[in-house]
């Protein structure tokens, strides 16, 4: 028998890509979200990309309602949950916005599935719960910590599960700590979207490209990095996507919980990105070289054995295909700015 995911933030981003990869590999998918930041056409194009109706619940996670209506009306094996707010610099000055959609939605979420008797849960979690380290690769026994309320309510959220689980064996979660995801799909009808002035790398320079944004600000070429400037681990979005499909076999096959670097195991610098880019869009891309910004780390990326070895997870895709994706996505007509 088929069996049905509910995907929470589902129109979003990481959301919209692991939905058309679970459809992909045989589920029922529904989709509940606010719509506060993803598309309204994200339906839609998923619809063109898979062939296939897409069930979309308009729905918080904070009306109890709304949450209880979609179990009762479908039946759930499991949950991925994405719905959550996700931006650093803003969690800063909306702390209790975070705290309240991130944890408590969290709460509610638990909540509704114990009622409803689903616990199999997939959580996206981050590699913002890591403390600073100039230890590399990171791994899942890297010390913890938090420098921003979104990081908090992340690491907050795993910590919440863990004595969930401890407190009854029926729940299994799958935490993934992503490190940065990137890029956009293969067909050009997703991506990334995000309102206002970015602040991920990838879709600032998205922006340069296509003239939106003068030029990219580089915070510091001083750094102990070959060529001077940050390093990351950047992980193509379609492949984070295949990592959430891997994680919910395995909790649905009983092989229990488990808590695991999703990445490439591999840093590119500001500078990779930004020449990577420039070759996928065919033009050179303006930058302004600004002073470091405080809290950035010199390099950091993921240590991705442990996904390997417990789910079979490899990233399969490289810089070029995530600028090349995400170019493919911007230039079409549309896609960037509107709903």
């Amino acid at each position: 028998m088929t069996q049905t995911i509910l995907l929470t933030g589902g129109a979003g981003y990481i959301g919209s890509h692991t939905y058309v990869a679970l459809i992909k590999s045989g589920y029922n998918v529904v989709i509940y979200d606010n719509f506060s930041n993803a598309r309204a056409d994200v339906p839609a194009r998923l619809e063109l990309i898979t062939g296939a109706p897409v069930t979309v619940w308009r729905g918080d996670l904070l009306d109890g309602h709304s949450l209880n209506a979609v179990f009762a009306a479908h039946k759930i094996d499991a949950v991925i949950h994405f719905a959550a707010k996700k931006a650093v610099g803003e969690s800063v000055r909306l702390p209790i916005d975070y705290f309240q959609t991130n944890i408590t939605g969290l709460l509610a979420l638990l909540e509704a599935m114990n009622t409803a008797g689903v616990h199999n849960l997939v959580y996206s979690s981050s590699a913002t719960v890591y403390a600073e380290t100039e230890t590399l690769p990171i791994d899942e026994d890297a010390p913890l910590g938090f420098a921003s309320p979104y990081a908090f309510t992340k690491l907050a959220g795993e910590q919440i599960m863990a004595q969930v689980a401890a407190s009854n064996p029926a729940w299994a979660f799958g935490i993934l700590r992503y490190f940065n995801p990137a890029g956009a799909h293969e067909s050009g009808l997703i991506g990334e979207d995000p309102n206002g002035i970015p602040n991920n790398l990838l879709p600032y320079i998205a922006k340069v490209a296509t003239g939106d944004l003068p030029a990219l600000n580089i915070f510091g070429n001083d750094y102990p990095t070959p060529d001077g400037t940050g390093m990351r681990d950047y992980i193509h979005v379609e492949d984070l996507a295949q990592g959430h499909v891997l994680s919910l076999a395995a909790l649905l096959a009983g092989k229990g919980g488990h808590l695991l670097n999703l990445g490439t195991g591999i840093g590119f610098s500001v500078m990779d990105m930004l020449q990577t880019y420039s070759r996928a869009c065919g033009r050179d891309l303006p930058y302004v070289i600004a002073p470091r910004r405080d809290g950035d780390l010199a390099a950091y990326w993921a240590d991705p054995a442990r996904a390997q070895a417990v789910l079979g997870f490899t990233a399969t895709r490289g810089l070029e295909d995530i600028c090349t994706s995400s170019w493919n996505w911007v230039k079409r007509r549309g896609n960037m700015g509107t709903s």
